[in-house]
């Protein structure tokens, strides 16, 4: 697959520089060419998906969440809006993919089975219910992995410690139904492979701040979340 046949060729070790300055250092090892460090950037791909949903919202989030990683941490980035079609192999280009969206969600056998066999390939999903998704998006992973069911992760997780401290889990960015905020997620080998926040929605969070009006303190933590998630998937 193009994914591990990229990441035979980057190595990214992560260093921490302490719970201090709370720092997340990366080293790429290549061969020093452009292009070589052109690949090696991160990069998070939005996922296009079928069955009505506007997987497409808020198309700022990202490139600041990678804007806002590189100038709080020492990884490379590409604070690019960038999406990909389910329905094609080109997800297997990117470590890491980001679903949001309103409303439904439809998977096809073939893109179920593809999801998982991204995941088994050392992906990373993050789906964050912008809410309205949730009923929709339960029922369709498991399609994905029929032989789990989503387990809430338990604030010792290390994805709420990464690189800023969260130790109250999943902060709330917006209220939705006035329920507690809450994060899962489906394991591949014990790794943590899909993340799915819930009455949270941090990746709102992320858009530009007249977008939504959140105050500066909401977004700045729905920031640091974001961060903390791809130090994760970058380091497990």
């Amino acid at each position: 697959m193009v994914f591990l046949r990229l990441f035979s060729r980057i190595l990214v070790v992560l260093f921490f520089a302490g719970v201090a300055n709370s720092n997340l250092c990366a080293q790429q090892v290549g061969s020093g060419s452009a292009n070589s460090q052109s690949a090696s950037q991160f990069k998070i791909a939005r996922l296009k998906y079928e069955g009505g949903s506007d997987w497409y919202n808020d198309p700022s989030s990202e490139p600041n969440l990678l804007r806002y990683i590189r100038q709080n941490t020492t990884v490379d980035v590409d604070p690019e809006y960038v999406w990909v079609d389910l329905a094609s192999d080109d997800i297997f280009n990117y470590p890491f993919l980001f679903m949001t969206g309103h409303g439904n969600v439809d998977f096809t056998s073939s893109e179920a089975q593809k999801l998982r066999a991204y995941c088994e390939a050392g992906g990373f999903i993050y789906v964050d219910d912008d809410y309205g998704l949730d009923s929709a998006i339960r029922r369709e992973l498991k399609k994905v992995f029929p032989d789990q069911e989503l387990q809430e992760l338990p604030f010792s997780h290390p994805i709420f410690h990464e690189v800023f401290d969260f130790p109250h889990g999943t902060p709330k960015t917006h209220e939705h139904n006035g329920k507690a905020p809450q994060a899962f997620g489906l394991f591949v080998d014990g790794r943590l492979c899909l993340l799915y926040t819930y009455e949270s929605n941090p990746s709102d969070g992320w858009a530009d701040p007249d977008v939504h009006n959140d105050p500066s303190d909401k977004r700045e933590d729905a920031l640091k979340f974001g961060t903390n998630i791809v130090a994760y998937a970058l380091s497990h």
